[in-house]
């Protein structure tokens, strides 16, 4: 293989080989080929650069990965796979000088298929290599070009992983007196790196006749243009082919033998053709003068080992396929036919075996009756109501008797209603005894919403299809569900504010789960509204309730902010703020809570303060940043469950912080039981998503809790179109020489120290370790903590000082936050000495009065400050910093929605400009690999709380 580099100079476009003429020519344009520069690179090299290239990126700056590499780095993968797979065999080739020992690729069935598909989209350039002065491609054909490339890489890496260093250097040489035979030679030669195999011309020569022989039968099956496949015809088959199988009955199954040309997968061929052919040629069949008997006798002769029934076909002259009854059928269904596939031969199935993946399975389904309404109330989510079990099959409704008669069948495959399905006794009987059991039930209307989702285990033995229900309770679970349209309603009187479209639909929606009390997890960006659309609902609450309190809990660093929003959107709503040394306790608290429709507290004074708390009649409960609950065995978790209430909000950007398990704890406080016990969601959710990765329990749990979560993105246009775009990107800067030395010092120390250490002390360690190299990332000075000198010992930092120029230098304004409070503080004071100009910086230490002037003086101060620098803990919530436009995360936070909220304090409603979003990573260190494992919680959390609200409208 060789890699091509362009040498300086003009450069024709390849694709057409025009030179145009420089300016005062003749201006004839001329057609005339050019020479390329090239260097040739030996199989390893080749392998080594393809992998560099498998992603499709950049090898360097200013060198791109071109589309015939990466047609190489895919050819690469192929081979890779056929490594993996075990598909090659020894051989032995043979040139003008020596016999070598070889490992060759066997393409058969599904690879011959891909190594059709990929030759012919081999780029014209890939097949550019002349040795001479002549620019004509070489004559031979892509897919030849393709096998020889799969053949050395196949060869390369079998021989590299057996390659045998622990013979002697005499035996290693090759020479004719070291091996008993030239079998043993080859064997070694086989390991070897050079692949020479030593041993007289006679010999050799009778080796390569006696490996030829021995893998002839494999090699007729890969060398034919054609690939044997297997066909099931079930009983009354229309398309099957009537007199041709000698009186086989129409009633039984039949497996029917087909080729299937390589180079033209859609045309099948009943091999009967090739038996009954007698030398007469036949089109379909003349292919490159391939001996068709003697491929077919070869192919099926090597199925024979496999199914037995094949074995039986070939006792008859020209079998062409061979009739099954019913339980040699379903035999062939769920054993020979997944391991003929797996040896290489074409299966067909029937469309209803494959159409699921599996098999039709039993499934119960529950249908309820709605009560009726008496007077339009007088019903709650605790109504008891009727409902009955049905069973159906493949999606059609059968009667107990049905089953009981296909009990008695007792037979693997069974046809009802004119369909072929799989069953077994046991699934049969199950169904039977769930439905005598189970024909009729009771339940609570929240029993039933909880079955319809999904929640709680299904019944075991066959699926469960959910529920059917007609009336007002068939209305209420296609509304929960999405698959009714979503009635909006106006915003209540007393509120000033303007609601946004989405704002409208989000407050409707809280609305209407408050009307049956159900809790509500409002889960939209920062800076999307949760405030208001919250405000909406307590305000129409208040007025249809008969003035009861709605207690909110949020952090105390918003707490005020709640009562200034109150009195902006609903100024007629009495608010207090339960906090402080002077708060009210006991009777005097629940009199003064009474005459307040919203009472502000904290988290750290819900546990507290529970004993009164639980003396006062709740309309609601609303938690904002309700992440501040993800952990269930805290006493404000537990608090916050044993609070009684008519409904319950929580108002989160976060819904899942760190991992699937928050979800548990916020499900339990909105609508208890819905996930189970905890070990129930740990077994059915927690490990399979967080573990294992399994898509299908991620989408169960997403069925589950989508109809309570609402969750909004500000970059979705179908959302809101008047926000700007957010950029973000990622800048990978280099350690200095002096970080590069104490980031290996650390690790050293700490390999040594892990040696000595165990259990939670090893824990501790490795904790301490990760803080000390992402101290190391970000400045020797933050680690060494010796308050030396700042410019030029720091990648990072030298970065950050060139991009905070630009933005000063155009009057943008900029955020940049940092875990630690040291590194915000060397920042702020090289800012200051660098550009002459004040950096703010606000940390855990900054008293709250001025805290409030820093925040009024940056985002309203004409020429106040351009940079500030803030603590991610302290400056990541509950700010409004919209005239910054640029965001730098100097060191990245364990979590990424930490690092999201503290983007929002910039990409919020009323910011008018692009927001540039800069996240910091040294490359090559633990920063990368947190950089991966923050992508990998993004995933995890996009797939368990969908975004949007296509299903609301």
């Amino acid at each position: 293989m060789t890699a091509w580099l362009p040498s300086r100079g003009n450069c024709p476009c390849p694709s057409s080989g025009l030179i145009a003429e420089p300016p005062g020519s003749r201006g004839i344009t001329k057609i005339a080929p050019w020479a390329v520069a090239g260097h040739r690179l030996s199989t390893a090299e080749a392998v080594e650069l393809l992998c560099a290239s498998a992603d499709g990126r950049t090898l360097a700056p200013g060198v791109i990965v071109g589309s015939d590499l990466s047609y190489w780095a895919e050819a690469l993968r192929f081979a890779g796979s056929m490594v993996a797979r075990q598909q090659f065999l020894p051989g032995v080739t043979s040139d003008a000088r020596e016999r070598r020992a070889t490992w060759e690729p066997v393409f058969t069935g599904t690879d011959s298929e891909q190594l059709t598909r990929l030759s012919k989209r081999m780029p014209a350039v890939a097949r550019a290599l002349s040795e001479s002065d002549a620019v004509a491609p070489p004559e031979n054909p892509s897919s030849e070009a393709l096998r020889q490339f799969v053949a050395a890489v196949v060869d390369h890496l079998v021989r590299t992983a057996n390659h045998d260093a622990s013979q002697p250097a005499s035996r290693r040489s090759g020479s004719k007196s070291s091996f008993d035979s030239v079998h043993d030679s080859w064997l070694h030669a086989l390991r070897s790196k050079d692949g020479t195999i030593a041993g007289n011309e006679s010999d050799l020569s009778q080796l390569a006749a006696q490996v030829c022989e021995w893998g002839r039968s494999i090699a007729v099956s890969a060398g034919s243009p054609f690939r044997l496949c297997f066909r099931l015809e079930e009983p009354g088959d229309p398309s099957r082919i009537n007199g041709e199988e000698d009186g086989i009955s129409d009633d039984a199954w039949y497996v029917r033998y087909l080729l299937q040309p390589h180079d033209d997968p859609s045309l099948l061929i009943p091999v009967v053709k090739a038996w009954k052919s007698r030398g007469r040629r036949i089109s379909a069949l003349n292919r490159n003068g391939t001996n068709v008997r003697q491929f077919l006798l070869a192919s099926l002769g090597q199925a024979s080992g496999i199914c037995p029934s094949i074995a039986a076909s070939l006792e008859n002259a020209g079998p062409a396929g061979f009739p099954l009854d019913t339980a040699r059928a379903h035999e062939f269904l769920t054993e020979e036919a997944i391991a003929l596939e797996q040896a290489g031969y074409g299966v067909m199935l029937p469309a209803w075996w494959t159409r699921k993946g599996t098999r039709t399975r039993l499934a119960v389904q529950a249908k309820v009756k709605s009560p009726k309404m008496q007077g339009g109330s007088g019903l709650s989510l605790e109504t008891i109501v009727q409902f009955d079990w049905e069973v159906a099959l493949g999606g059609k409704k059968i009667t107990l008797r049905e089953l009981e008669e296909l009990a008695r069948m007792k037979a693997p495959l069974v046809r009802v209603r004119g369909q072929w399905v799989e069953m077994s006794t046991q699934e049969i009987q199950a169904a039977i005894d769930f439905w005598k059991k189970r024909e009729s039930e009771n339940a609570t209307i929240r029993d039933i919403i909880q079955m319809s989702v999904g929640a709680g285990d299904a019944p075991q033995g066959f699926d469960f299809n959910g529920v059917k229900a007609a009336g007002w309770i068939g209305k209420l679970l296609k509304e929960l569900e999405g698959q009714a349209e979503f009635r909006e309603i106006a915003p209540p009187k007393g509120l000033t504010g303007t609601l946004r479209p989405y704002q409208v639909r989000g407050y409707s929606w809280l609305s209407f789960l408050r009307q049956w009390g159900l809790g509500a997890c409002l889960a939209d960006d920062m800076g999307l509204g949760k405030t208001i659309q919250t405000l909406a609902l307590i305000q129409r609450d208040w007025q249809a309730n008969g003035g009861r309190p709605v207690l909110l809990v949020c952090p105390t660093s918003v707490a005020n902010n709640w009562k200034k929003e109150s009195a902006r959107f609903t100024p007629r709503l009495p608010v207090l703020v339960h906090h402080g040394a002077g708060r009210k306790r006991g009777a005097a608290f629940r009199e003064e809570a009474e005459k307040h429709a919203i009472v502000v507290s904290s988290y750290g004074l819900l546990q507290r303060d529970l004993r009164f708390l639980r003396g006062v009649r709740w309309s609601g409960i609303v938690l904002d940043e309700a992440q501040n609950i993800k952990n269930p065995e805290t006493k404000q978790a537990k608090a916050a469950r044993s609070l009684e209430a008519d409904y319950r909000i929580a108002l989160s950007g976060t819904p899942v912080e760190n991992n699937v398990g928050d979800l548990w704890s916020i499900m339990e406080f909105l609508n208890p039981g819905l996930l189970g016990s905890q070990n129930e969601f740990k077994r059915r959710f927690f490990v399979p998503i967080q573990a294992e990765r399994d898509a299908s329990a991620a989408e169960r749990l997403k069925g589950i809790t989508g109809p309570f979560i609402l969750r909004r993105l500000k970059t979705d246009r179908s959302v809101i179109s008047d926000l700007p775009e957010k950029l973000e990107t990622k800048a990978f800067c280099r350690l200095t020489k002096e970080q590069a030395s104490l980031y290996a010092s650390v690790l050293k120390e700490t390999e040594e120290a892990l040696e000595s250490t165990e259990g939670i002390q090893r824990r501790g360690l490795v904790l301490g370790t990760l803080s000390k190299l992402k101290q190391v990332c970000n400045h020797p000075a933050q680690f060494l903590g010796d308050n030396s000198g700042i410019a030029g010992r720091s990648g990072k930092l030298t970065r950050l000082m060139e991009m905070l120029e630009e933005v000063i230098e155009v009057g943008d304004r900029a955020l940049v936050f940092s875990q630690f409070s040291e590194m915000g503080d060397i920042l702020r004071r090289h800012v200051q000495e660098t550009f002459g100009r004040e950096a703010l910086f606000l940390h855990g230490g900054v008293p709250k009065g001025r805290r409030d002037l820093m925040v009024e003086r940056f985002q309203n101060e004409s020429s106040g400050p351009q940079v500030f620098i803030l603590s991610l803990k302290v400056g990541g919530t509950g700010l409004n910093l919209t005239s910054a436009n640029h965001v730098f995360h100097f060191d990245r936070w364990w979590n990424p929605a930490v690092e999201d909220q503290a983007t929002d304090r910039v990409f919020r409603i009323g910011q008018s400009r692009n927001v540039q979003v800069h996240k910091f990573i040294c490359a090559g260190t633990l920063e990368e690999r947190i950089d991966e494992m923050i992508e990998r919680k993004k995933e995890a959390a996009e797939r368990v709380v969908g975004t949007g609200e296509g299903w609301l409208t």
